[in-house]
């Protein structure tokens, strides 16, 4: 635009110039006389005549020649006006409202439509911007849509996960109340009743573990919420490698499983809270979708590349079952999220199970492996320090 302007200063000084010049040369084509003074009268009165006679056919010539000039000038520079304002209206008005409709969608407004003419050169251009528009447009709904999506999947797992929670504790509380009781008749002397004071405490320690779990759970989802679905954080620290027994072998409601050999000891990298989600998703599908015994492994790794390119060692947990297995062509589709198969339809869930193990296993710096073998096995790769 910037140019254009000078352009069109440029051509208006350079007209005027040339109009000053056509006036200065104007005043120049005038006739002056010399008359020799050695003419006698007689021939002073007719050199003066034909004198007169010649100027004034000048003044004639050279009045036409101005007129010419002048119509010539102003139409040179009607013509080079009309001209340059053909040019703005055709090439530099488009340029300079694509211009502005680019800043408007780097300022992310997606509302203001690029008006297409088809009087300039900028035609399939203009279409193309505008379908670009339409298009992020679109994606901007369509992400817009998926986000409350989400926060509403999110609103539905916490409203479901906050009942059982009470329940639980609830439960837990009325337990201890009467352990107490139980305690105390014991500590008197009073020997009645049969109760498992061992079994009692174990299976209240149990309640009360699993309540605080789906409480950080509850948490975590929570905070997703208000974080406007940020990625959940994963805090990794070292542990020892036999906690991830303890995690095992306190799921209890999910039939029988079966520990195949003792995990190597040693410390790992994990973070406490995922790695306890991660166990309960994976053998929990199982239990779900297969419904056999659940046999679980330990096996230590050989240095391995991991996803840095550095060499690492891990302990592989090989979880499997003896069930149908998944299905080939569901097989890429089980980690993503909110996918569903179809032998899950009578099955209670929201399709994040699998895709959440992927995900945490990753950010512990682990790996996460699945496969069908008389059944469906899962590998985990946990790091070792």
């Amino acid at each position: 635009m910037k140019r254009f302007i000078k352009i069109a200063v440029i051509y208006s000084v350079f007209m005027f110039s040339v109009l000053f010049i056509i006036s200065i040369s104007y005043k120049s084509l005038k006739m002056e006389s010399d008359i020799p003074s050695s003419y006698s009268d007689q021939q002073l009165q007719i050199y003066k005549q034909l004198w007169e006679s010649m100027n004034e056919s000048a003044d004639m010539f050279r009045e036409q020649t101005m007129m010419f000039a002048l119509y010539t000038w102003g139409f040179l520079l009607l013509a080079g006006y009309v001209v340059l304002i053909y040019i703005y209206y055709k090439d530099i008005k488009p340029m300079v409202e694509l211009q502005k409709f680019s800043k408007e969608i780097a300022k992310g407004n997606l509302e203001i439509p690029l008006p297409i003419t088809s009087n300039n050169g900028f035609v399939e251009f203009t279409e193309s911007f505008d379908l670009m528009r339409e298009s992020l447009k679109e994606s901007k709904l369509r992400e817009i849509e998926a986000e409350n999506a989400k926060k509403q999947l999110v609103a539905e797992l916490s409203h479901d996960l906050k009942t059982p929670v009470a329940t639980i504790q609830a439960t837990c509380e009325v337990l201890q109340v009467q352990l107490d009781r139980k305690k105390e008749a014991l500590a008197k002397g009073d020997l009645s009743g049969g109760v498992d004071i061992d079994k009692v405490e174990e299976e209240v320690g149990y309640i009360a573990k699993k309540a605080d779990t789906i409480n950080e759970l509850v948490q975590s989802v929570f905070h997703a919420t208000i974080d406007d679905m940020k990625e959940v954080s994963v805090n990794v620290d070292e542990y020892a490698s036999t906690m991830i027994e303890g995690f095992i072998t306190d799921l209890t409601e999910y039939g029988k499983i079966i520990l195949d050999n003792h995990i190597p000891e040693c410390l790992i990298y994990m973070d406490k809270l995922r790695m306890i989600q991660v166990i309960d998703n994976v053998i929990g599908n199982s239990y779900k979708y297969a419904g056999t015994d659940i046999h679980v492994g330990f096996k230590e790794t050989e240095e391995m590349v991991n996803a840095d390119g550095k060499k690492c060692r891990f302990i592989k947990i090989t979880i499997r079952d003896n069930g149908p297995g998944v299905k080939e062509e569901e097989m890429p589709l089980i980690v993503e999220k909110y996918y569903r198969g179809n032998n899950s339809k009578e099955k209670t869930g929201y399709g994040l199970g699998m895709y959440l193990v992927k995900l945490y296993m990753e950010k512990q710096g682990g790996g996460f492996e699945y496969y069908n073998d008389n059944g469906f096995v899962v590998e985990l790769l946990v790091k070792k320090v």
